[in-house]
Order: structure tokens, then sequence, then C-alpha cells
């Protein structure tokens, strides 16, 4: 009678954390997604869109049929003059495909050959909430499932006791950066249970994870049961799915009372590792220590971990800030991978870097030989991926002379969303969920995988 209790018990849990019945839709190449999102607009010109000849043009207008008026922000649509501003940042070719990348990358130079450059990027959204929302719901309208969401939702978790999608984030040095708002890991209109679960950056990391004083664990069990059969009484009163995600929350809680204590305990890692995430890996809330949290949670099981790095957003002192925020990201991101790689996950372990969009290559303000600003630029720009079944060391995609446009190969937000879920075993016209009298999915009704890529 204990055992069939335990096993009736285990398979109610497994049945409140699991995912959908016909998922994955074929083998997966990845396990699970390490989405490390660079909040502000990284600037393609300045760390992976090598133009040379730009050096040439440097102080000339940019001509108006490259990039039309309608195209400008309104922070810089009134401005009298747009003249060239080619990258100050020196650039080399990086690994053994030689891969051009600037040197405020340095220790991602090291690795560049496990890492597919995605150059050919587009979106619409030419301002920065509606871009994020894009990336991370396939909308710019608040209100949809972010993607992490729709992947717990269809795959579910990998560890009863942490959740199957975990959001993190970091600030750039001396930068507030643009708000991150929860929507942007939220569950949208599916059941609550799928949306991400925020580390906080100080303090606990999630709020009333530690009993009170006074309090025992089989207090707290106890105090659990009770509440769930009050629960359970009004779920199978008013058959309410927002009852019954309550109870699993519940649950889940309380599992994650005894786990993320030992998760978040990073000096249990050698030195040598810790030093590898670079010197701010042991100062909770900082990207080098969300990284190394990463890799603990890909680890033991969870399924979607997305990183927040605010900071790059760079209207002002282009070259300046963007070499601040990669003294914060590079060595960090690095020794992620590498670690990865070093312990056999990063096979099973798709890797993304990007953030909304990408910088203009007219400047901002005012030009000189040493400082310029870029705006936003959402008609090519950036984005790379590594592992989880990703062709290392290659670059797809190419853009016009000026980097305003895309010449070959142009990737949408929608088919990179496409790609990531055909990793991990999804087919995105498939995985959808009936919402206010229609079926909804991530990619909307566009989105194209992208196989070259793809090994």
């Amino acid at each position: 009678m204990a055992l069939g209790s335990l096993l009736n018990g285990h398979a109610a849990m497994r049945n409140a954390i699991d995912g959908l019945a016909d998922l994955p839709h074929f083998a997966p190449k990845a396990k699970r997604v390490i989405y490390l999102f660079q909040s502000g607009g990284p600037s393609q010109l300045d760390l992976f869109d090598h133009k040379p000849h730009l050096a040439k043009r440097f102080g000339e207008e940019v001509p108006e049929s490259i990039y039309p008026a309608e195209r400008k922000t309104t922070m810089t649509s009134g401005q009298k003059s747009f003249p060239c501003a080619p990258s100050t940042l020196k650039f080399a070719r990086q690994g053994q495909a030689g891969t051009w990348l600037s040197d405020a990358l340095p220790h991602l130079a090291k690795r560049i050959d496990d890492v597919c450059v995605i150059k050919s990027m587009h979106t619409e959204a030419i301002n920065h909430d509606p871009a994020a929302m894009m990336f991370q719901t396939g909308s710019v309208i608040p209100g949809r499932p972010s993607m992490g969401a729709w992947v717990s939702y269809g795959l579910g978790s990998g560890n009863a006791n942490l959740p199957s999608f975990v959001a993190l984030t970091s600030n750039g040095r001396g930068r507030a950066g643009q708000p991150l708002y929860d929507r942007l890991w939220g569950a949208g209109f599916l059941p609550g249970r799928f949306q991400g679960v925020k580390f906080r950056g100080q303090g606990d990391p999630i709020l009333d994870l530690y009993n009170p004083a006074g309090v025992t664990r089989n207090q707290r069990r106890r105090m659990l049961d009770s509440l769930n059969k009050l629960n359970q009484q009004q779920a199978d009163r008013f058959d309410d799915p927002a009852i019954s995600t309550r109870i699993a929350q519940y649950e889940l809680a309380f599992r994650m009372q005894m786990s993320v204590p030992e998760l978040i305990d990073i000096q249990r890692e050698p030195k040598h590792l810790l030093d590898a995430y670079g010197p701010d890996t042991t100062k909770v809330g900082t990207y080098a220590y969300n990284c190394l949290l990463a890799r603990r949670l890909a680890e033991r099981g969870v399924r979607f971990i997305q990183l927040y790095h605010r900071g790059w957003d760079a209207h002002g002192d282009a070259p300046k800030q963007v070499r601040r925020q990669c003294l914060d990201t590079d060595q960090p991101t690095t020794a992620l991978l590498q670690d990865l790689k070093q312990r056999g996950m990063l096979e099973d372990t798709l890797v993304v870097w990007g953030g909304e969009f990408g910088r203009t290559v007219y400047c901002q303000g005012k030009l000189t030989d040493k400082v310029y600003g870029r705006d936003h630029h959402p008609n090519c720009f950036a984005y790379w991926l590594a592992g989880g079944g990703v062709r290392g060391g290659i670059t797809h995609g190419e853009t016009d002379d000026y980097s305003v446009n895309i010449a070959e190969k142009p990737v949408h937000v929608h088919d990179l969303q496409a790609t990531i879920l055909h990793q991990l075993g999804i087919h995105h016209e498939r995985l959808t969920f009936r919402h206010q009298g229609r079926y909804y999915r991530l990619t909307d009704v566009h989105g194209k995988v992208v196989h070259d890529v793809l090994t």
C-alpha cells in the first residue's frame, strides 16, 4: 500500500510537469537551450560584420537610396546629416575557418570554430520593447507565450525538482539598460505553470525559498497537504485550470526548497573553473555568475535557460560601450562554451547569442575619428549559434557594402525560432495552442528552418 501510494504520487507529479504526449515530433539534436540575450542591440559593425572599405567613406553621407528616411527612428530622423561611421575596432580572421571577429572578442576567438555566425538576421521592429518581444514571443504585441514557455509546454521538464524554464538577468557596467518586463519570459495564454521562473540577482534567488524561523519542513509539508485538499475541492467544483496550476506550483516550490540551495552553491566548483568564467563569477547577479549558473541548471535537466544582459544600447560613444559590454560578456560566454564542451554537453545543448536588432552605419550625433553613436537598425544584424546540432566554424548570410540591407541568405526572427524548435525535435507548425477561437504558435504564420546551419 505504501509503495502504491508513492507510485501514484509520483505519477501525479509527472503529469503536472511533463510535456505533450506526441512530442518530440522527431529525434532531437538538442536536449536544452541556453539563450544569451544581449538587450539593447549589439552593433554588428563593431563585432561581426567587417566592412574595411568603409574607412574610405568616413564622414561621407550615407545615400538615402541605401538608407531611406522612413527606416530611421525618431531619435535620428531629424538629423541634418547622416555621416558614415566606420568601426574603429580592429578585425582579424579567427579559427580554422577564418571567421571575421572584432578585437573586442578575444576570448570568443579561441572557440569560434564551435560557432556559426549568422550575419543576415532581420526583424520588423525598430524600438527596443517590441523588438525584444518579437524575439522572445514571436510577436511585437504583449500577451503571447515566450519561447521558453512554448518549449516547457511542449516538452516538459527534465527534473521534477526544478522549473523547466528559468530566466536570469544582469546589468552591464555602469548602465541600467532597457527595462526587462516579466512578459518576456511569461506564459501568455498558456497555463501559468509554463512561465519562466526568474532567479533574482540579489539576496535569495527566489523569494520565500526558505521556511520562516520556527517552521520545519514537516510542518510545511502538512500545511501544503491541507492547502492542496482545499484547492483540489475547488478544482473539482469549478474545473478551473488556474487552480490546477496553483497546486502544481506549490508542489514545485516545495521541492525547490531542497534543490535550489545546492544549485546556487557555486563554491563547490573547482577554482580553475571559477577563474575561467572571470573575476565576477562569484558575484551574484553578474553575467559571469549567470553563465556558470546556466551550465549548472542545464546539467540538472532544466530545458530552457534564458539570460538577459542589459547595456548594449549605444546611441552615444559606441566604441567605448561595445568594449565595455564585451568585458562583461566575452570571457564568461566563451567559458560557458568550453565548460559545456569539456563535459560532453555542447553536442546536445543549443547556445544562442544575440539581441533585438543591430545598429546603424551612420553616426547618431557628432562624428569624430574616435567617437560615434549608432541608432537602432532592424534591417540586418548578427546572431550566433553553437552546439545542439549546429555546424561550427561557418558564417551564414551576407550584408551589403554599408551593412544596411541583407545581400544573401536572410534569416527572419521566425526562421530562428523555427530552427531552435527543430533542434529540440519540434515541428514549429505543429506546436499550437487554441486561444480565443484560433490556434496560435510561436512562429505565427511564418518561419522556415535554416537547414544550411545545421549538421
